[in-house]
């Protein structure tokens, strides 16, 4: 019965553990959507533009390395 109630019991803390965070959770409002929403997309923006300018540097340098020909 032991090894029943060590799988059990995390199992059970686990679900207390959820349904407490959804029932603290509540839908945002207009004001704060838009907030993440653009700060998200201002997330989405930077990471882009570091992407391209790693891209735009290693191209030269993957040239040099590999060579033409």
């Amino acid at each position: 019965m032991d090894s029943l109630d060590s799988v059990i019991d995390p199992l059970r803390d686990f679900a207390k553990d959820s349904v407490r965070l959804v029932k603290r959770c509540h839908k945002p409002d207009r004001k704060e959507f838009t907030k993440v929403a653009f700060r998200t997309a201002i997330g989405f923006v930077v990471m882009g533009f570091v992407g391209f300018f790693v891209k735009l540097i290693f191209i030269p340098i993957n040239n040099i390395i590999v060579g033409s020909g």
